[in-house]
């Protein structure tokens, strides 16, 4: 095919085969959903070979969840004034680059530092992607061009957690970053080759970028997400700096909100919030991120540290959360032009509700399938939640205030589930110290049960170490058994609670609006 005829072959991609197009901007996507993936499994070992706790190593996670929510909102002015081309390379750069220091981190604060550079390079990877996507295609060939890109998605948490937990137990953790470094190099080629901006793109006129309205939105993330990741060290406000960054936190959201209401051009416009349905599908995007976040984190976690799962065992185990998410995408395709997406939503907060509700019975005896059905029955629960929740905060919304009204969707999806994650971690350490009080309580030198007990398991010790260190040893093991029953016991809290924000989830849905029938998933949601 001479390049005339694919020309006019392919006019929206200017002769390429979309494709090839689609290939190439599913790469970087996939890429930043795995990584995401990966990086829940590693984090117990992140913490041991950087001398940081659990609840430290999770940084690793809500930095890059700010930093990627930072960026979304200034994703659209960026594309316009670079062009969507050159934005998506310098993104994919950035990752990649960020990828190998998070790999290379000789500490914890070089991983951190690295991550948020991470974020802000993949915040703008899927809005940019789809929206290339969806340009590239004719408007009868675009719904399969979706299907094709979800499937990439989809299948990133499928793989995520089990080759993250091969390459942590085989070689090391930091190969679960360096992996991004050859997928960064391929998405690259690919791009440069085959991606090209429209004519309206090149030809935009951007106007000044709100350089104000930026920098309070950056001040007053990061001061939540150190408030919220240190803040449990010192005691919350009992420190100084805490009551400090809280201030500084409380008084530039306020300005941000002042100076995005009242600058209609800044980089994020408020006024979208008039909208009923759109007001209630941001309270419920963070929430969800609340949820999902949460599990995705704690779940990994729990089977590493209670139950002395492997990084490997513990990502086969929970992998079969995107298996449901692959099951349930079709349904949620077919069901969501003939049934009220309202119901949709219910019936997928309920259904992931039931499984963390599930979660919170399990005691030190499960085996790695007693989970299984639950783990998969979340993932496909959640597709009935993301695409129908999309689809109706924005039906009605204007098409030319949709870029914004994405980005801010986008943005509180992210900080939602940051907060989820330094919740339940400030929580697991609360709520173990707690049970560990109460269990006490039960062991005390005059309790008949630990005085029988404890001389039982000595005489075994004993007729092996010697009676002094029989004794001892007996002690020792005991009080490891209380500390292991107090962390369990932390973790089902933890579940529970996630249960019942899933809950009111499902009641919050009812204050949409009833949506226009064959609504179709907008553009920059993901």
């Amino acid at each position: 095919m001479t390049s005339t005829e694919a020309q006019a072959r392919y006019p929206l991609t200017q002769g390429v085969n979309p494709w090839l197009v689609t290939v190439a901007v599913m790469l970087p996507t996939f890429m930043e959903v795995l990584d995401t993936a990966i990086a829940s499994v590693a984090l117990p070992y992140i913490a041991g070979s950087l001398s940081a706790t659990n609840s430290e190593a999770t940084w690793v996670l809500t930095s890059y969840l700010v930093a990627n929510a930072v960026i979304l909102p200034a994703s659209n002015w960026f594309a316009r004034r670079w062009g969507r081309k050159r934005f998506l390379l310098f993104c994919v750069v950035l990752f990649t680059i960020a990828s190998f220091f998070c790999g290379a981190a000789p500490s914890l604060g070089v991983i951190l530092l690295a991550r948020v550079v991470q974020g802000a390079g993949g915040g703008a990877l899927q809005p940019l992607s789809q929206s290339i996507l969806l340009e590239s295609f004719e408007p009868a060939k675009r719904s399969m061009a979706m299907a094709a890109y979800a499937l990439g998605i989809v299948v990133a948490p499928v793989l995520g957690p089990t080759l993250g937990g091969w390459l942590t137990d085989t070689y090391s953790w930091r190969y679960a970053f360096y992996i991004n470094i050859p997928v960064g190099i391929i998405a690259v080629l690919l791009i440069a080759r085959f991606v090209h901006d429209p004519p309206y793109i090149k030809n935009a006129k951007v106007g000044a970028f709100d350089n104000l309205g930026f920098g309070l939105l950056i001040v007053w993330t990061g001061c939540l997400q150190v408030v919220l990741d240190k803040g449990q060290e010192d005691d919350w406000f009992a420190a100084n700096w805490v009551r400090w960054a809280v201030a500084a936190l409380i008084i530039a959201f306020i300005a941000w909100i002042w100076r995005s209401w009242t600058n209609p051009k800044g980089l994020v416009d408020l006024h979208v919030l008039r909208d009923k349905n759109f007001r209630t599908g941001c309270i419920l995007i963070a929430l969800l991120g609340m949820c999902i976040y949460i599990t995705i984190t704690i779940l990994p976690l729990y089977y590493q540290e209670v139950m002395g799962y492997t990084a490997f065992a513990a990502g086969l185990v929970v992998g079969p959360r995107g298996i449901g998410s692959f099951l349930g995408s079709p349904a949620v395709g077919i069901l969501g032009s003939r049934v009220d997406n309202r119901k949709l939503l219910c019936g997928g907060f309920i259904g992931f509700g039931i499984c963390s509700l599930y979660f919170g019975h399990v005691n030190l005896d499960i085996g790695p399938f007693t989970l299984l059905l639950p783990i998969m029955l979340t993932g496909f629960a959640l597709s009935f939640v993301f695409v129908p929740l999309a689809t109706t905060t924005t039906s009605t919304i204007r098409r030319e205030e949709m870029g914004n009204a994405t980005g801010l969707f986008n943005m509180l999806r992210n900080i939602g589930g940051s907060i989820g994650i330094a919740m339940a971690t400030t929580a697991l350490i609360r709520r173990a110290a707690l049970h560990q009080t109460e269990l006490s309580t039960h062991l005390t030198p005059s309790s008949s049960v630990l005085q029988q007990q404890s001389a039982q398991i000595s005489a075994y010790l004993g007729g092996h170490l010697g009676h002094a260190q029989g004794h001892s040893g007996a002690l020792g093991l005991i009080y490891g058994l209380m500390e292991q029953q107090s962390v369990l016991l932390a973790y089902i809290d933890i579940f529970r609670w996630t249960a019942l924000l899933a809950f009111f989830c499902a009641g919050a849905v009812w204050l949409f609006d009833k949506p226009p029938k064959n609504l179709k998933m907008p553009e920059g949601m993901h």
